[in-house]
């Protein structure tokens, strides 16, 4: 019963989707430190991303709640169909704020300032879509300070960096989102929900979305500039700009069959393909 209850609470966050952002978290860790970081750090990352990731699902299921139901696609979801109530997710929400706020304080005084400016990004997301077919870079920069905090996390500073891999997230969390959005066209333009696919058509929609990536690939081959990174490291951006090439050869205004391949699965692999690259180009020399 207990584990069955923990499994509809995964399901409704999509638990798995913390992926996307973890990788990028613990690049930005290890490239601040130049090296490993201390494992308490990678520790209080890894808890503030599961909390704040969770926690943001978590809201937007609930905000998002009447919108769900209406829709064809969305209407099967666990509280429009009542199995769970929207207290649980309320709960379920605060108890990620509250691990993401205790980790905060467990690393430095600056990620404590921080913290009520990521709580208002992570939480505002959700009702930007009412407002602004920007809601897409909303999202992407949410997604984005996973590699900023963690660098906050370990030097306690601000760097360039940091925020140069804000914009690789960002960036590319909005691109494939902008995919993800084109099955909703007619739905988001009937209740005046705000997107990009509703606002300019599929086809320009995908050709932004085909922007986005471009710069994503053309921001992570600037990081070298400003860090120490080499010839691995750009062998993980050729990964990752493969992947997202065919990522827009499966899709199109003709055929969406594959959106949620295209949008999903295919960027699971992309932030572990950089990450694992980068730790390779870290560590290289002194393995050998």
């Amino acid at each position: 019963m207990v584990w069955n209850k923990f499994k509809i609470y995964g399901e409704l966050v999509m638990f798995r989707h913390t992926i996307f952002a973890l990788p990028f978290a613990f690049m930005g860790a290890f490239l601040a430190a130049g090296g490993w970081p201390p494992f308490s750090n990678l520790f209080w990352i890894l808890v503030a991303m599961v909390g704040a990731r969770n926690a943001a699902n978590a809201l937007n299921r609930l905000i998002d709640w009447k919108i769900d139901s209406k829709n064809p696609r969305t209407a099967s979801r666990h509280l429009p169909q009542g199995k769970v109530k929207p207290a649980e997710i309320l709960l379920l929400s605060l108890v990620g704020l509250g691990l993401l706020t205790v980790s905060a304080f467990q690393l430095n005084e600056l990620c404590v300032r921080l913290l009520p400016l990521a709580v208002i990004i992570l939480v505002g997301y959700s009702y930007t879509k009412r407002f602004t077919w920007a809601c897409h870079l909303v999202l992407g920069l949410a997604v984005g300070l996973a590699p900023l905090g963690a660098w906050i996390a370990v030097t306690g500073e601000l760097a360039l960096a940091p925020f140069l891999l804000t914009l690789v997230v960002a960036f590319w969390v909005a691109g494939f989102d902008i995919i993800y959005a084109t099955q909703d066209v007619e739905f988001d333009r009937r209740e005046k929900i705000h997107a990009i696919p509703a606002r300019f058509g599929i086809e320009r929609a995908l050709v932004i979305a085909k922007t986005f990536h471009l710069i994503t690939v053309i921001l992570l081959a600037l990081l070298p500039l400003l860090l120490p990174l080499g010839y691995l490291y750009y062998l993980g951006v050729m990964v990752a700009a493969g992947l997202l090439l065919y990522e827009h050869r499966i899709v199109s205004p003709e055929n969406l069959t594959w959106v949620k391949i295209a949008s999903y699965h295919i960027n699971e692999l992309i932030g572990i393909a950089v990450l694992t690259f980068t730790l390779l180009d870290l560590f290289w020399v002194k393995i050998w």
